[in-house]
């Protein structure tokens, strides 16, 4: 089993949760977002913003290794330097747009 922490836009909540379904039932400990502001339409603060790249940084810590959720190839600037803190941290980096994803819905 892996801890592994998913990371990417909150854009994508679908292929998030699929993931997270998919992880989990391959005997890994998913940790995902809190919540899916874009998706969600809710608005936040850039203190909340703040706060929570602190805090997705911390379950990158916890993480094993990262899986990028890079719908269509798209990473933003704030799952770059996710990807890059992981990196320097010596965090295996797996992505979405590289696997099979033909039982996946990420509309």
């Amino acid at each position: 089993m892996k801890v592994i922490t998913l990371c990417g836009s909150t854009k994508f909540k679908d292929a998030f949760r699929e993931m997270e379904k998919k992880l989990t039932l391959q005997g890994h400990a998913a940790i995902s977002l809190g919540f899916f502001e874009q998706s969600e339409g809710v608005a936040i603060t850039p203190e909340q913003e703040a706060m929570f790249e602190k805090i997705h940084l911390r379950k990158i810590d916890l993480a094993d290794e990262i899986f990028v959720i890079d719908v269509d190839g798209y990473v933003g600037k704030s799952t770059a330097n996710e990807i890059h803190y992981a990196k320097s941290r010596g965090k295996a980096v797996n992505y979405y747009s590289q696997i099979e994803t033909n039982s996946l819905s990420h509309s």
